[in-house]
């Protein structure tokens, strides 16, 4: 090994930030980062839970700031490109998902998935890439879904807006190559997290957990690694992946 493990996958000395950052997955990231020796701008609409959240981080040795951030807002969008003029590492998690067939999604249902998931996931992951490429490098991690990869009843706005995010990670990441910028995204499957808890254990939560190979919903921690990865420079010869963290749901027979 020409570089120790320890040293390949460290964040020492990088700046971070993590979109829908105050609860769920953006939270448990941040603490991830943090941890590993990042110093983490965590960025959401929710000021208060924000600051719970870096609370968190910096008394378990950890350095975090905070800023409020819409990413379907025009005005707080023009915030960006002060808070990523020194950022290495980009977690482009906001998102949101409205429930329900096909037939009953609204218009503005289907507006404000894609405002948010897609849309929003743009317009951040571009002021990075600005940013990133007057420093001279970078990773942008998309947060995606397996239902970006793969079909699912109930669920259509969520699933286009994240089957688009798939496809604009690799067409930045063609793009933004040669500036030394690495665009990948992260495509968790079902997760056993407290807002999902109750479905879980339902008789039709049931039968899609036994539906995933390894018989068994993720955890939080289960992404850990991946998203180390791609934040680090043990990813540095990979941009335009999508990692799927699922369990082998996306491999499994139907």
């Amino acid at each position: 090994m020409t570089e120790a493990i320890d040293t390949l996958f460290s964040l020492a000395g990088k700046r971070a930030l993590v979109t829908g950052a105050s609860s769920g997955l953006g939270a448990h990231f941040a603490a991830v980062l943090a941890q590993a020796g990042a110093a983490v701008t965590l960025a959401a609409r929710r000021k208060d839970a924000l600051a719970d959240v870096a609370g968190h981080i910096v008394r378990s040795g950890g350095t975090a700031t905070v800023m409020t951030l819409d990413v379907t807002d025009n005005a707080s969008l023009d915030t960006l490109p002060a808070a990523l003029a020194d950022v290495h590492i980009l977690v482009n998690n906001a998102g949101i998902v409205r429930d329900g067939p096909a037939l009953d999604q609204t218009e503005a249902d289907w507006d404000a998935v894609i405002d948010t998931n897609l849309k929003g996931m743009f317009l951040v992951a571009q002021a990075a890439g600005r940013a990133m490429k007057a420093r001279g490098g970078g990773s942008i991690i998309n947060i995606a879904s397996i239902l970006g990869l793969r079909q699912a009843g109930a669920v259509l706005p969520y699933a286009v807006s994240k089957a688009g995010v798939v496809q604009m990670t690799k067409v930045m990441a063609l793009e933004l190559a040669r500036h030394g910028i690495r665009v990948n995204a992260l495509a968790p499957g079902y997760l056993d997290t407290e807002l999902n808890r109750a479905f879980w254990e339902t008789e039709a939560g049931q039968a899609l957990v036994r539906r995933v190979p390894q018989r068994r919903l993720g955890r939080l921690e289960d992404l850990d690694g991946p998203l180390l990865l791609l934040a680090s420079d043990a990813s540095r010869f990979m941009t335009g992946t999508a990692i799927a963290v699922d369990g082998g749901h996306l491999v499994s027979s139907l």
